[in-house]
C-alpha cells in the first residue's frame, strides 16, 4: 500500500467511527429530519457513482461504478419511502367530525356566538 492509501483508509475508518457515534446519540424526535439529510447525502453519492461509472477507465471501474449506481439508487429510493412512512405516522387520520387538534385531544368548547349557549 502506498502512503496515500493508508491515509485514505485511516480517514475512512475514522469517519465511520465518528458517524456511528453521532448517529447513536440522536434523539428519536430528530430521526425524520436526519433521514431527510442522509437522503440528500445519498443523492450526492449517486452523482459521484454516475461519474465513476461513466469515466470509461477500464472494465473494472465501469462495473464498480454500475454497482455503486445501483446501491446508491436503492438507498435513495428506500430512504425516501421510509421517510414518507415515518411522516405518515404524524399525520391525522382525517376522519369526518374528528377535531383538528392532536390525536386524543378533547374537542373545542361550543361557540357562544349570537347569544345562544
Amino acid at each position: 500500500m502506498h502512503g496515500t492509501s493508508i491515509i485514505e483508509l485511516y480517514v475512512f475508518v475514522l469517519a465511520g467511527f465518528v458517524g456511528f457515534q453521532i448517529i447513536t446519540k440522536v434523539p428519536a424526535l430528530l430521526h425524520t429530519p436526519l433521514m431527510s439529510a442522509t437522503n440528500a447525502i445519498s443523492a450526492i453519492s449517486l452523482v459521484g457513482s454516475l461519474v465513476a461509472a461513466g469515466s470509461d477507465q477500464n472494465r473494472v471501474a465501469t462495473w464498480l461504478g454500475f454497482v455503486a449506481v445501483t446501491a446508491a439508487t436503492i438507498n435513495v429510493v428506500g430512504g425516501f419511502l421510509i421517510t414518507d412512512r415515518m411522516l405518515k405516522m404524524f399525520r391525522h387520520g382525517g376522519k369526518p367530525g374528528a377535531p383538528a387538534g392532536r390525536p386524543g385531544a378533547s374537542p373545542p368548547p361550543p361557540s357562544t356566538a349570537g347569544g345562544r349557549p
